[in-house]
């Protein structure tokens, strides 16, 4: 055992906390993650534990069988870890990768050899150019043909760091009209935003709004649109934070500016993706102490415009944030195959 790793003198009549099964798995954690017993030891001392009784449940970890199973995996995990990393860097080789490309709408081959199964987002700027909605949508259009009606929105979020994850909480039903007078007056703010939680597009009072949509990109269905899209609407400051969906979508900017952020599906290894489809890294604000493997990490950034359309690829993370007013309508009615299995991690206290 390192002479650093050799604790002091135990006092007399002193309670230490008790080293239990939580902190045994705490150990075996910790040192998956390749912390120092050197580390540990301090952490576990600091925490009121007895540092004789702690540095010998850390050496013998090393010898207890589920973990050397847990080793073995992995093993396995990490092999997989590197293969995504070396695909990776091979995409990043390319002279564009880092820029999102704005481009007039592809044909259908090229669209779904390119971007569906080359897996590449990017924004379309004319699919909206003959959308009604383009001249018709504002908040006071919104407010006098809907604003009599009930919406679901969320509400609550600044005081909640954890809002999106935790989005059935901040679920609130409000009259539309003074949703709208809440969003014009309110300023810049993350509290309160209309998301496709809302599922307003299910409700016949609001078919008026499909009809406010023209021209579909390539590869989507048309049919399927009422049943597969979604409205949002909220005031600039909004956020939804770095996530990834797990089918592909459009998303088409009608009033105000987004800024999207992309990260590549296969750098999720480095982005501490332990409950669900969320990332706790905030790009405006990495911590890089906390999060250091997140160090190196290529980001994409684009604004996207109004009448501009953003096509999210499959598994891509993103964080948006609206710059202005904003309202938005995003669509999953692709005509090639858009279900996919995925399993996520569901571990809270990490």
């Amino acid at each position: 055992m390192p002479a650093t790793m050799t604790p002091a003198p135990r006092p007399r009549n002193t309670a230490f906390v008790p080293l239990d099964a939580g902190w045994r798995q705490w150990i075996a954690e910790n040192r998956l993650r390749d912390c120092t017993p050197e580390s540990m030891l301090a952490t576990m001392t600091g925490a009121g534990l007895d540092p004789h009784e702690s540095r010998a449940a850390i050496a013998a970890m090393e010898d207890d069988p589920a973990f050397r199973a847990a080793r073995r995996m992995q093993q396995v995990q990490r092999k997989l870890e590197s293969i995504a990393g070396n695909l990776q860097r091979l995409w990043q080789s390319a002279p564009d990768y880092g820029t999102v490309e704005k481009r007039a709408t592809p044909s259908r081959d090229e669209f779904v050899e390119r971007y569906v199964r080359g897996c590449r987002p990017v924004v379309l700027t004319d699919v909206a150019e003959d959308w009604p909605a383009m001249k018709r949508w504002s908040p006071q259009d919104l407010q006098q043909r809907f604003g009599h009606l009930m919406v679901e929105i969320q509400d609550g979020r600044n005081a909640d760091p954890r809002f999106e994850e935790n989005k059935l909480e901040h679920r609130r039903t409000v009259r539309l009209s003074d949703f709208v007078d809440r969003v014009i007056a309110g300023g810049p703010t993350n509290d309160y935003y209309m998301t496709a939680n809302n599922e307003v597009l299910r409700r016949p009072e609001f078919q008026p709004l499909l009809a406010d949509i023209g021209r579909l990109p390539p590869a989507c269905d048309p049919a399927a649109l009422a049943e597969r899209s979604s409205f949002w609407f909220g005031p600039a400051g909004t956020l939804t934070p770095l996530h990834h969906d797990t089918i592909m979508l459009f998303h088409t900017q009608v009033v105000g500016r987004k800024r999207w952020r992309f990260i590549s599906p296969l750098e999720t290894p480095r982005l501490y993706n332990y409950n669900n489809v969320f990332s706790p890294i905030d790009l405006d604000r990495p911590d890089l102490i906390r999060y250091p493997a997140f160090a190196g990490v290529k980001v994409l950034d684009v604004i996207v415009e109004p009448g501009e359309t953003v096509f999210l690829p499959l598994a891509w993370w993103h964080q948006v944030s609206s710059l202005e007013l904003s309202m938005s309508f995003s669509f999953t009615n692709l005509d090639v195959p858009n279900q996919f299995e995925y399993r996520n991690a569901d571990i809270r206290d990490w």
